[in-house]
């Protein structure tokens, strides 16, 4: 169990030894040239010295990018990481974005803090999701779960994705990569949930916004860099709600936090009970297959970082 160490998992070593007969767990790095496995970020001189190291947890589901260094990927270690275990939160917290702007909500929350009342009947202020066509960028856990809830409404759902090939429930079409820009001008609302991966890295910028319907919305609750900020100022669109940017914390001068179609929040589409649990059941659900020779869950292809 690799420093720093939260409150959270301070229990897990007693934990795993109990519930893994045979399994040895050391706090800290100075075992670190004896152990088989490893929980944590690893460091490029702890990797160094790892001689026996097979099998890396990751403690999230997507690590920061220098979490996959050089070495690490070139390295035989198979990483496994912890995705699927916030994709309840994360998709109903992309929902309550949909429903926000699909709505109006954010304008009427400004007008309840300058205590204005000010109904808006123009049947153009909404989107009736049962007639609105919504393209996922993005159907891993998250993506899919989102169009299966966005199904729920009537809203046609078409999905985009680099490795997956068939479409989960509730979606009417899946495509590969190379067709978004030529779905986008028919979608209403456009929800990116992709890792951010050497390809992903900045897919909407500046052109491909050029190809979005001006009056859809957009949502992001995947990773920041998968969008380029000073770009999406530049856009305009029906409405825009983002979870995760390409600078954490967003600058307090960026031009986003004053745009009134814009909503935020920070980085907390994953919040919600039960998250420690989860994690904690993913390190022994694959502690006991490492110790009986069973393939792990969750792993990772290194170069891709997912």
């Amino acid at each position: 169990m690799l420093p720093p160490q939260s409150p959270e998992t301070a229990a897990w070593p007693d934990r795993l030894e109990a519930a893994v007969p045979g399994v040895r767990v050391v706090i800290g790095d100075g075992a670190i040239e004896q152990a088989d496995a490893a929980y944590g970020v690893l460091a490029p001189e702890l990797l160094r010295r790892a001689e026996r190291l097979r099998w890396l947890q990751a403690p999230q589901a997507g690590p920061a990018p220098d979490f996959y260094y050089p070495a690490l990927v070139d390295h035989p270690v198979t990483v496994t990481n912890m995705r699927d275990t916030y994709t309840d939160h994360v998709a109903t917290h992309t929902l309550a974005l949909v429903l926000a702007m699909a709505r109006g909500l954010p304008r009427y929350v400004r007008d309840q803090q300058a205590a204005r009342w000010a109904p808006d009947w123009d049947p153009r202020s909404v989107l009736p999701l049962g007639e609105a066509s919504a393209l996922i960028v993005g159907v891993g856990a998250v993506g899919a779960e989102v169009g299966r809830l966005l199904a729920e409404f009537g809203t046609t759902v078409i999905g985009v994705d680099a490795r997956i090939t068939e479409a989960p429930k509730g979606f009417d079409a899946l495509h590969p990569v190379d067709r978004l820009d030529k779905l986008l001008p028919d979608a209403d609302v456009v929800v990116l949930t992709v890792p951010h991966t050497p390809q992903t890295e900045g897919m909407i910028n500046a052109e491909r916004l050029k190809h979005f319907k001006p009056t859809a919305f957009f949502v992001n609750v995947g990773r920041g860099p998968t969008v380029r900020l000073d770009d999406l100022a530049e856009a305009q669109l029906g409405g825009i709600a983002l979870d995760v940017f390409e600078t954490e914390p967003l600058p307090p001068d960026h031009p986003l936090w004053s745009r009134p179609d814009v909503l935020i929040t920070p980085h907390v589409a994953g919040a919600g009970p039960h998250a420690a649990e989860r994690r904690f059941a993913v390190l022994l659900e694959n502690t006991r297959r490492f110790l009986a020779g069973d393939p792990l869950i969750n792993q990772v292809d290194k170069a891709q970082r997912f």
